[in-house]
């Protein structure tokens, strides 16, 4: 089995996390800067390549009422373009991975500065835990 990576999109950042070869577990990677979309497949196709991954779960953030606003569009763009590319992408329902995220860092007593840093990382870890978990289940 491959490792799969996870990925939260925003405007100015991608977070990124892979599981493990058995697809079992998510650890958050790093968190890239976003440029332009040539420069940000290229950058999320080295990490492919190190992490010897074909596939990407990708959070798409609905509205509470199920619906797509912008932030979706965003997520989904950077989606379709990775299949242009070959890659195997699976959207994942992310609606509250970042809030999560927030709520997992004050828990841990992650100072202000350090979460700004991390949060899109452990929002993709999120992410890639519920593909990974709905995958095991079967659904």
């Amino acid at each position: 089995m491959q490792r799969i990576l996870g990925l939260d999109v925003g405007n100015k950042t991608i977070g990124v996390a892979a599981s493990d070869p058995l697809g079992l577990t998510a650890q958050g990677v790093t968190v890239l800067r976003r440029s332009s979309l040539a420069a940000d497949l290229e950058a999320l196709q080295e990490l492919l390549d190190r992490y010897q991954a074909s596939e990407v779960a990708v959070g798409l953030p609905l509205n509470m009422n199920g619906s797509k606003g912008p932030q979706a569009e965003v997520a989904e763009a950077f989606g379709n373009a990775l299949a242009a590319k070959g890659v195997t992408v699976n959207y994942v329902d992310e609606r509250l991975s970042t809030v999560a995220a927030e709520r997992a860092l004050l828990a841990g007593d992650v100072r202000r500065s350090k979460r700004k840093n991390v949060i899109d990382m452990i929002a993709a870890q999120l992410i890639l835990e519920v593909y990974l978990g709905r995958r095991q289940a079967g659904k």
